[in-house]
C-alpha cells in the first residue's frame, strides 16, 4: 500500500490525467448559483456565464467544508490506517478551506497541511511536483517531503488577466469607481500570486489579442521559468486565434512545450470568460 497520499481542491484545476496518474484524492469547492449550491467540476464553466448574463447575478464561490475533508481522509484511512494524507491546499489567504481542513484533521499526525499559495494552474503545477517527488522517493520522510513542498511553494510563479473586469466588480473585487476608471481608459489589471495572495501589479491597456501576447513575452523576459513546468490558463471563451498567437508568442521566448490548463467553476466565477494566465517555477 501506498505511503503517502495527496488530497487537494478543485480551484487547483488538475486535469484528469494528473489525478489518474498519481491517485491524487480531489475535494470540491463549490458555486453557488440561482439557488442552488453546486459542486466545482460538476457541471461546465459556461453555466456560470449563460447564468449571469440572464440574471444579472453573479455566482458565488464557498470554500470545501470540513465534512467533506473529513470524509475524503476517512475514505483513504479506511483502506490504508497507516497512510499519511499530504494535503496540498488552494492558498489559504483567499479562502476557508485550508482553515475547514485542518479542523477536519482534528490535530492528526498523519495528515499534513500544506498551504501551496496557489490557485488554479499555479496549485496544480505545485502539487504534480510534489506527487513527482513522492513516487520517485516513496521511504521520504515527511520533513522531506515538507521540505520539498516549501522549496516549489517559493519557486511558485502564477499571474493572469481577468477576462472580463465585470465579473471581478460583481463579485466585489474592485470598486465600481476602479471599474468604471478601467471601462473608460480600456485598461486591463493584471493579477499576480504574491505569497498567496492576489495582487494587482501592472495595467495594460489594449485589446486582449494586443496586451495578452505583449504581456506573456514581458513576463518570460523578466523571469526565467522552466521549461518542463510552464503552462498557460484559459477560462471559456478565449478566441481560438488568440491561444494560436500565445503559443507561438511562447515559441519565440523558447517554450516550444504548452500546457493549457481551463478553469474550473470557481475560477471562472471571479475571472469572466476569456480569461488568460502564465507559470510555472524560476529555475
Amino acid at each position: 500500500m501506498a505511503k503517502y497520499y495527496i488530497v487537494t481542491e478543485t480551484g487547483g484545476d488538475l486535469l484528469p490525467q494528473d489525478t489518474e496518474r498519481y491517485g491524487i484524492k480531489i475535494v470540491p469547492m463549490h458555486v453557488q448559483m440561482e439557488g442552488e449550491t453546486l459542486d466545482d467540476g460538476s457541471f461546465s464553466p459556461v453555466e456560470i456565464f449563460r447564468s449571469y448574463e440572464r440574471t444579472k447575478q453573479l455566482p458565488k464561490t464557498s470554500a470545501t467544508n470540513p465534512h467533506e475533508y473529513r470524509q475524503a481522509f476517512d475514505e483513504i484511512l479506511a483502506g490504508n490506517p497507516d497512510a499519511i494524507i499530504i494535503h496540498l491546499a488552494y492558498s489559504a489567504i483567499t479562502t476557508a478551506s485550508f482553515h475547514n481542513a485542518t479542523l477536519a484533521s482534528d490535530g492528526a499526525e498523519n495528515i499534513i497541511h500544506i498551504d501551496t499559495k496557489q490557485v488554479t494552474g499555479g496549485q496544480r503545477a505545485v502539487v504534480l511536483k510534489i506527487a513527482q517527488f513522492i513516487e520517485e522517493n516513496p521511504d521520504a520522510t515527511v520533513e522531506q517531503v515538507k521540505a520539498e513542498a516549501g522549496k516549489w511553494v517559493d519557486k511558485a510563479r502564477f499571474v493572469f488577466f481577468p477576462g472580463d473586469l465585470g465579473y471581478l466588480k460583481a463579485g466585489g473585487r474592485v470598486s465600481n469607481a476602479a471599474y468604471l476608471v478601467a471601462s473608460i481608459l480600456g485598461l486591463k489589471p493584471l493579477i499576480e500570486m504574491l505569497d498567496g495572495k492576489l495582487v494587482g501589479t501592472k495595467k495594460y491597456r489594449g485589446s486582449d489579442s494586443k496586451i495578452y501576447p505583449q504581456m506573456l513575452k514581458e513576463y518570460l523576459t523578466e523571469n526565467k521559468l522552466e521549461k518542463d513546468s510552464f503552462f498557460m490558463v484559459y477560462s471559456e471563451g478565449i478566441d481560438g486565434k488568440l491561444k494560436t498567437k500565445l503559443e507561438e508568442t511562447a515559441a519565440e521566448m523558447g517554450y516550444g512545450k504548452v500546457m493549457w490548463v481551463p478553469t474550473g467553476c470557481v475560477i471562472s466565477t471571479h475571472s469572466g470568460p476569456g480569461a488568460f494566465g502564465v507559470g510555472g517555477f524560476v529555475e
